[in-house]
């Protein structure tokens, strides 16, 4: 029995130990899990903000070019290269501008969009030479950072209204009005508004120097590496109250960031060109000028697809321009001399009364604050000129071929000479045009004498004869 209970004892010792359970080695398994989750997490936004600081400081600067007078393709392409600005999230938008001024509401949109912009502007009038007058001046001051280009100058913001004198009322309700809309801007800015509000009370102008010692601008640079040198690392203030400061150099030593140009969409070129008054004048005349030879020739149909294609090419053009509706009446009434210069012998009277009308009609068409958004004297004489001209002409034919003696069908066939192919006694057959007619004479007429036709009655020609001509004796 000893010797039996040592095996058992043996084979108990030898028996291997109970193992864990899964469910324990899982909870141990969860419980590292759980320590390196937070770490993992951490990690990741670790990632995360550096790309995103990588994504910010290579930000770009969009660039636009203004090089015209402000109008309504000025304003949508601000708006839409702000709005690309900040979907990219760039550091800033770049405006060169060189303006001699242009349209209120135009520059109120404009700087609705700059001052609402989430993203910094810049406004930079360059090259040298240039200017940013009237208008321009409004847009240079609404800008988060004002700058210019040696040998440029700005100011000149005096409000302009043609088409005759404005009362006193009238006059100084648009002054006010428009140094409130500079006092706004301005003052938001931390710029001189009292020197500010006197270029739009007194029209006063100002060089790129004078504008930067008297606190109008902040920066005057050569060319755009140098301006974001000196802008780089200082701070400004935004139109809301917040000071920003901007990085605009490079990575590389000397450089800076890169400039993206952002231009204008083939619709918005389009429409910049034809909202050009001359442009807009020129097609009108020419729309109507085809429409003109359309009427005279029915049936032709290209002058008449030209002519209402121009026309509401123009009407489109004019509908966004401040227009007289006196200038398009005049206009109208020019055309209308033209036509009656073929119907009366005026002997060119009416022809160059039309075209004076023209000429005026083109001058006062546009009622344009700046001389450069009205349509050009030279541009009213080259088109107003010609077109009377022309006009005249074509109307002087379609009147001479309405004159002249019909030569087709019945009424051709009076007058003409035929000969008798039978003894008229009283009918009989007549040969004339190369064709046998019926004919009835009123006198006995013997074959082969010649007669005259005076009437057609159906298939029936009535003659008279022609007497024959007698020899003259010496």
């Amino acid at each position: 029995m000893s010797f039996a209970k040592s095996i058992c004892h043996c084979f108990e010792g030898a028996r291997p130990q109970p193992r864990r359970s899964r469910h324990a080695s899982n909870e141990a398994f969860g419980g590292r899990g759980r320590s390196i989750l937070p770490v993992a997490v951490v990690l990741i936004f670790i990632f995360i903000f550096i790309l995103t600081l990588a994504v910010y400081s290579s930000a770009d600067v969009l660039r636009i070019s203004i090089n015209d007078a402000i109008q309504p393709a000025t304003a949508e392409y601000i708006a839409r290269a702000i709005e690309v600005a900040a979907a990219n999230h760039d550091q800033a938008v770049l405006i060169e501008i060189n303006t001699p001024g242009g349209l209120v509401d135009s520059t109120r949109e404009i700087i609705e969009k700059i001052v609402a912009s989430p993203v910094p502007v810049i406004i930079y009038v360059t090259p040298s030479g240039s200017r940013a007058a009237s208008a321009g001046f409004f847009i240079l001051e609404s800008a988060d950072v004002a700058a210019m280009a040696p040998g440029t100058n700005t100011g000149a913001a005096h409000p302009v209204i043609l088409g005759g004198k404005m009362d006193d009322v009238m006059k100084q309700k648009m002054e006010n009005d428009a140094a409130a809309l500079m006092r706004s801007v301005v003052a938001k800015r931390g710029r001189n508004v009292e020197l500010a509000e006197s270029a739009v009370r007194e029209s006063k102008s100002f060089t790129d120097q004078e504008a930067l010692d008297k606190k109008l601008i902040e920066y005057i640079a050569p060319n755009e590496q140098d301006l974001f040198h000196q802008l780089s690392g200082k701070s400004f203030k935004r139109f809301n109250g917040n000071s920003i400061t901007l990085n605009l150099n490079g990575k590389d030593e000397g450089k800076t960031q890169p400039i993206i140009d952002y231009r204008m969409t083939l619709k918005e070129r389009i429409l910049s060109y034809i909202m050009d008054p001359n442009v807009a004048f020129i097609l009108l005349a020419i729309g109507m000028l085809a429409l003109y030879a359309e009427f005279n020739h029915p049936g032709a149909v290209i002058p008449g697809t030209v002519g209402v294609v121009f026309i509401l090419l123009a009407s489109f053009s004019l509908n966004l321009l401040p227009v007289r509706f006196a200038a398009v009446a005049m206009i109208i009434g020019a055309f209308a001399l033209f036509a009656a210069e073929a119907k009366f012998a005026s002997h060119g009277v009416l022809t160059t009364g039309g075209i004076a009308l023209l000429t005026m009609g083109g001058l006062f068409l546009v009622d344009a604050p700046i001389p450069e958004m009205r349509v050009h004297l030279l541009t009213a004489l080259a088109v107003s000129i010609p077109l009377g001209l022309i006009t005249a002409f074509l109307m002087s034919i379609a009147m001479r071929a309405r004159r002249n003696k019909i030569v087709t069908g019945e009424q051709g066939l009076i007058g003409e000479i035929g000969i008798a192919q039978s003894a008229l006694s009283p009918t009989g057959k007549v040969f004339v045009h190369g064709e046998l007619w019926d004919a009835l004479s009123a006198v006995p007429v013997a074959a082969g004498e010649q007669v005259v036709i005076r009437q057609v009655e159906g298939l029936t020609l009535r003659v008279d004869p022609i007497p024959a001509s007698r020899p003259v004796m010496a």
